[in-house]
């Protein structure tokens, strides 16, 4: 009996050779949501998706909370953000030279403001305001809100694939929000984005906050109330296995078939469809 991979490979009394599937009965399994912070669930994104001893560019570091309970030594580590001077749109690093990139821009549209005394983070919330944002307004006349946070996450998203080895892991922090009144699932408009451009989203962590959050102000709730954000892996990849933009049709859930087979499609079908593969 040869082993190859989690699978083995024997032949029956007749001769014929058939794969039976090897591996352990466990629940001992990283899952994909978590109560808790982030220094909690970081660390399990790193162990399952990155090998010790790769390099690592934390290109938002602030303050390093991701890091807190990992162990030191564990990776190469290059850490730096906007009060080091580096820009996460313009790495100091050459393509395909880093294994991993982790990637934590700020996510509210509240930092995004024309002018400073509107930034979102002030009093007791001045933390936010200080590891995600530089305390500066934007400005120019570049997207602004909601687009804004997309733009940035847009933008660093294709410098850190430059950056990237060939599959090399991108670890994004996101969360959704609401803007202007409208839901905004930012994590669906990044995988969309990115799986255009060559990053493969290979898998998604959740994570839930210990606390409750506080409104001030409310009159009426119309959305619910946001407690949960993501972490999102993406692989660097040239492979056929993205699942929107330039994706392979068979990756796509819309296997190829030859021409002239299959059921005709009337126009209204086909209209159907096509409003389900972009979403």
């Amino acid at each position: 009996m040869q082993q190859n991979g989690t699978l083995f490979t024997e032949a029956d009394p007749e001769g014929v050779r058939r794969r039976v599937a090897g591996g352990v009965t466990t629940s001992d399994v990283v899952l994909s949501a978590h109560v808790g912070g982030n220094a909690d669930v970081f660390p399990l994104v790193l162990g399952l998706h990155v090998p010790r001893g790769a390099t690592v560019a934390d290109v938002t570091w602030g303050k390093g909370v991701f890091w807190e309970k990992v162990p030191r030594g564990k990776y190469k580590l290059l850490a730096t953000d906007l009060k080091t001077g580096t820009d996460c749109r313009a790495l100091p690093y050459g393509d395909g030279t880093i294994d991993c990139v982790v990637l934590d821009p700020p996510y509210m549209e509240g930092l995004f403001r024309r002018s400073k005394e509107h930034l979102a983070g002030g009093g007791s919330h001045s933390a936010f305001r200080e590891n995600y944002s530089n305390g500066e307004p934007t400005e120019g006349g570049g997207p602004k809100w909601h687009a804004a946070v997309l733009d940035l996450y847009f933008k660093s998203g294709l410098e850190a694939k430059r950056v990237l080895r060939p599959e090399g892991v991108l670890i994004v922090k996101c969360q959704d929000e609401v803007s202007a009144n409208r839901q905004r699932l930012t994590h669906v408009e990044i995988i969309n984005e990115y799986e255009r451009h060559g990053l493969y989203c290979k898998d998604l962590f959740v994570v839930v906050r210990t606390n409750r959050p506080v409104v001030s102000r409310l009159k009426k709730q119309e959305h619910a109330r946001k407690n949960h954000s993501y972490f999102l892996v993406f692989v660097k990849t040239t492979k056929k296995r993205l699942s929107s933009g330039g994706a392979s049709a068979s990756a796509r859930g819309t296997a190829s078939r030859p021409a002239g087979t299959g059921r005709p499609r009337t126009a209204a079908q086909g209209a159907t469809s096509r409003g389900r593969a972009k979403r």
